[in-house]
């Protein structure tokens, strides 16, 4: 899959195109995808995905701006595995803000990205201050020889699948719930990175895992998979949190406890699925205190995977 940033002036191609953040990549975005794909490869076209960085809602709203399910990187590695034959990543500023929708339709559409079948979200919106809607762009389409498709919502035993409603299941613990919009684990990736090596000194040593600004969507200690280290899956156990009981800086932080692997791997990067829920992220009155409990969340966890054996 390529991967450019922003948009060319003139299109080398014609794409069959679609738009949108696709946090997450969930059922919903597959099945959107599914719809492109199809269509490029009827007409001989490459599939062509417009997505943002940052989301619009992290840059008109940063305070209130919901979690990210998954970074720009995991994104990408996502959309390729859907078939996605190129992506643009647009950066959202001021002066993409103040495009409007016909300048969108003719400078990024048309011209940018030789748009010959477009497929959209039926709730899809753009330009400055959400003035196109789909009807806009089915009538501009009439026109200028590009045909408009809309997605349906995917409902999913009766519910909407959306990024909304995948974050409301992982910050209830809901993995399942949240693995069934997805439709697969939960997981986040990352490169492994040197931490402040305190898990060591407790005698359950920890991969950490790089996170740089993200804002978690789940928080907690989790029986875990990791993928990047071996042919196969290695079972762990992972807190995903501030650690308060070792610091008050507040930044979240990814370690991960793994069972039967002893070798450094450093610079590596891996995958972590969250596969259960075990409890809530605590305070602890010492570091004795959460040596003990990081023991009964170890045995836990090989008690989890005793019932529920790791697939590879």
């Amino acid at each position: 899959m390529q991967v450019f940033r922003g948009i060319p002036e003139r299109a080398s191609q014609s794409s069959v195109l679609t738009i949108g953040n696709f946090d997450g990549v969930h059922r919903g975005h597959q099945a959107l995808l599914k719809m492109l794909t199809d269509k490029a490869r009827s007409l001989a076209l490459p599939a062509v995905v417009l997505t943002f960085e940052p989301h619009p809602r992290e840059y008109f709203f940063p305070a209130s701006a919901p979690a990210r399910l998954a970074s720009l990187r995991e994104k990408l590695l996502l959309l390729a595995g859907c078939g996605v034959d190129r992506v643009h990543v647009c950066r959202f500023d001021s002066r993409f803000a103040a495009i409007t929708a016909d300048e969108f339709i003719d400078r990024i559409l048309v011209r940018g990205l030789g748009v010959r079948h477009l497929i959209i979200g039926d709730d899809f919106r753009f330009g400055a201050k959400r003035q196109g809607d789909f009807a806009m762009l089915k009538a501009e389409g009439a026109s200028r020889r590009f045909a408009v498709e809309a997605m349906p919502t995917l409902d999913i035993d009766g519910e909407r699948a959306s990024s909304s409603a995948v974050r409301a299941a992982l910050a209830g613990g809901d993995l399942a719930h949240a693995a069934r919009l997805l439709g697969r684990p939960y997981s986040i990736a990352g490169r492994v990175v040197h931490g402040d090596k305190i898990g060591r000194t407790l005698g359950f040593p920890t991969v950490n895992i790089q996170m740089k600004h993200r804002r978690p969507a789940l928080s907690g200690i989790f029986a875990v998979g990791v993928e990047g280290l071996a042919p196969h899956p290695v079972a762990g156990v992972a807190s995903i949190g501030v650690r308060p009981t070792v610091t008050d800086s507040g930044r979240p932080t990814l370690e991960v406890h793994l069972f039967d692997w002893d070798r450094d791997c450093y610079g590596a990067h891996l995958r972590v699925h969250f596969l259960n829920k075990q409890r809530d992220e605590a305070k602890f009155s010492s570091l004795d205190a959460l040596t003990a409990q990081i023991a009964r969340d170890a045995d836990a966890a090989c008690a989890w995977f005793a019932q529920n054996p790791i697939r590879n």
